[in-house]
C-alpha cells in the first residue's frame, strides 16, 4: 500500500520549520511512525533518523551552551543540556511547532491520541533534525536547532519554569547505568499537616534523599540532591572505575584505605 501524505501537507511543514527540504522523502520518512510503517508494511520508519537527529540535536545544544554561558561549571553545563535535551521538553517544543499533525499514525495509535504523546512528539522532532541534517547539512540544521531551543535554553539559566530534575536524572541514569530511578515514599503527621520523606535509588544504591509538604516536592528534592552527586561522580561506562561512580560513595577514610591495601608497584 502507497504512503498517504501528511494530514497538514508535507511542504506546510517546510513554512513551519523555515527549512525547504530538498529531497521530500526524508521529510516523509521523518514523520513515519512505525506503527503506520507496520500497518501499511513499509520497509522503513523514522526511527533511524530520530537516532541521527538525538545526536546532532546533543551536539549543537551542547555547542550552543558551552559558548553561550562562558562562565558555567561543567556540572552546571551537563544540568542545562540534559534540561533541555529530554522526552518532556522535546515534546513541549514539537507541540509548539504543531509537529503532532503531520505525524503518520497507524489506527490504533491514532485512536489512542497518539499525537500529542509525549514519546511520539519527541521521537518526530528528533526524526525531523535528522532529516534536515542529511537533506540540508548542519549549518541549516544548527539554525533551527538554535531557533527553536536557544530561548529555552536562556529561559532555563534565567530560572524561568520549574526545573524538572526528575526527568533530568533519569535522562543521566539511563545514559550512564541504563537504570530507571526508583523512589521510596515515607509520610508522617496528621492528615492536614502531612510531611513526607522521599529517598531515591539508583542502580540499588541510595544517592538522595528530600523532604516536602507533598510526594511531588519530596521527589524532586530527593532527585536534585542525587542529579548533583551524581553528575560530579559519574564516568562513561566502561571507563575505568565507572563502575565505582555508581555504586556506595566512597568516603575518604575508605579510599585512604583502599591505597594503603593496594600492592606497591616495583621500584615505587
Amino acid at each position: 500500500m502507497a504512503p498517504e501524505r501528511a494530514p497538514e501537507g508535507p511542504k506546510a511543514l517546510d513554512r513551519i520549520l523555515g527549512v525547504r527540504f530538498r529531497d521530500g522523502s526524508l521529510r516523509q520518512l521523518a514523520l513515519t511512525h512505525r506503527s503506520y510503517a507496520f500497518e501499511n508494511e513499509l520497509p522503513a520508519n523514522n526511527e533511524r533518523l530520530e537516532f541521527l537527529g538525538d545526536a546532532v540535536l546533543g551536539v549543537v545544544v551542547t555547542d550552543m551552551a558551552f559558548g553561550e554561558f562562558p562562565e558555567m561549571p561543567e556540572g552546571e553545563l551537563a544540568e542545562l543540556r540534559a534540561a533541555i535535551v529530554n522526552m518532556s521538553a522535546l515534546a513541549d517544543a514539537a507541540r509548539d511547532l504543531g509537529l503532532g499533525r503531520f505525524v503518520m499514525l497507524g489506527r490504533g495509535e491514532e485512536m489512542s491520541g497518539g499525537r500529542d504523546k509525549s514519546s511520539i512528539l519527541a521521537d518526530a522532532l528528533e526524526a525531523v533534525l535528522g532529516a534536515v541534517y542529511l537533506d540540508r547539512g548542519l549549518p541549516v540544521a544548527r539554525k533551527l536547532i538554535e531557533r527553536v531551543f536557544r530561548p529555552r535554553m536562556i529561559a532555563y539559566v534565567r530560572g524561568e519554569g520549574e526545573r524538572d530534575y526528575k526527568t533530568i536524572l533519569q535522562e543521566l541514569a539511563s545514559a550512564e547505568v541504563r537504570s530507571v530511578p526508583e523512589y521510596r515514599i515515607r509520610e508522617r503527621g496528621p492528615d492536614h499537616q502531612k510531611e513526607f520523606t522521599a529517598t531515591v535509588f539508583v542502580a540499588g544504591t541510595e544517592w538522595g534523599t528530600g523532604i516536602g509538604r507533598s510526594k511531588k516536592e519530596a521527589e524532586q528534592q530527593a532527585a536534585h540532591v542525587a542529579y548533583v552527586r551524581l553528575s560530579e561522580r559519574a564516568e562513561p561506562a566502561g571507563a575505568a572505575g565507572a563502575a565505582g561512580a555508581w555504586g556506595p560513595p566512597v568516603t575518604p577514610e575508605a579510599s585512604a584505605d583502599a591505597r594503603a591495601a593496594a600492592p606497591r608497584e616495583k621500584g615505587a
